[in-house]
């Protein structure tokens, strides 16, 4: 498959990932201790909801603007409150109009101390990112190849932080691309926090990325998973993520939100939330 940012922006699976990065970054913030968060694939880091790509496929309303709308009980809406408090910001008029991408999630959140690297390689894509980051202290777009980064910016300056990783998936070996590029980037930096993200169309990839990283001998690995029923069924149905050395009570925290937002984005039966521990602490 090839997922492009921009058709999807803000979906259920945008949801479902930026949920997690931020519950993330907010545990990250808990020490005063600086941070670096390197995002791999970053894309253009802002998406008009009212351009054409989104307009095609509207699957923002499924996702972003069907979860501001729906009423959370008081454990979930706490627990939510900091990513619609960030998606809020780029949108000050009180009307969805654009949606923030990972970089951009994550300078709202930063402290004067920690640092954000976002990398993206398609030209087009690298020239926004550079746009909306802006000349920031804190943040640096670098026009470079997702895997490469990988490779060239671990173990950062800070010794503490996150890195996303979460591709296109362009190419038919990018399952085990991504649970192989996460073995070695742990190998490398065994107390880093890695997030990989995967669609699910059926259960042989991301099955084969647990596989993978268990053999791998990672020894802290969280998983993740959203399905849903969406009006549309050719569009994705389920968004999957890897969580390697996931910070303390991240666990706790996805599992009192992702039913909460199964319940809010999907339909029906074909809508589900799974959260396991592939090794570690289950």
């Amino acid at each position: 498959m090839n997922y492009r940012h921009a058709f999807h922006a803000g979906n259920f699976a945008d949801v479902h990932k930026h949920v997690v990065l931020v519950r993330i970054i907010e545990r990250l913030c808990e020490k005063p201790t600086p941070f670096r968060v390197i995002d791999t694939h970053a894309g253009a880091g802002l998406y008009s909801l009212r351009a054409p790509e989104a307009e095609r496929t509207g699957e923002w309303r499924e996702g972003i603007g069907r979860l501001l709308e729906h009423r959370f009980a008081q454990d979930s809406d706490r627990l939510l409150a900091p990513y619609r408090d960030a998606v809020a910001r780029f949108n000050p008029a009180g009307r969805l109009a654009v949606y923030p991408g990972s970089p951009l999630l994550c300078r709202a959140l930063l402290r004067p101390q920690d640092r954000l690297i976002a990398c993206e390689l398609e030209p087009t894509a690298a020239a926004a990112l550079a746009r909306n980051l802006g000349r920031h202290r804190r943040a640096k777009a670098i026009a470079i190849d997702g895997w490469t980064a990988l490779r060239a910016y671990i173990p950062p300056p800070e010794r503490r932080g996150l890195v996303l990783v979460d591709p296109p998936y362009e190419q038919p070996d990018e399952f085990t691309r991504i649970a192989d590029r996460l073995a070695r980037a742990h190998g490398k930096w065994p107390t880093g926090i890695f997030l990989g993200w995967y669609p699910i169309k059926d259960r042989a990839g991301p099955e084969l990325v647990a596989s993978r990283l268990a053999e791998a001998g990672v020894p802290k690995i969280l998983r993740s998973e959203l399905s849903i029923a969406s009006s549309a069924p050719e569009r994705l149905q389920g968004s999957g993520l890897v969580i390697v050395n996931p910070p303390w009570r991240l666990a706790d925290d996805l599992a009192t939100v992702l039913p909460a937002i199964a319940a809010a984005l999907g339909r029906g039966d074909g809508r589900s939330a799974r959260l396991d521990w592939i090794r570690g602490e289950g």
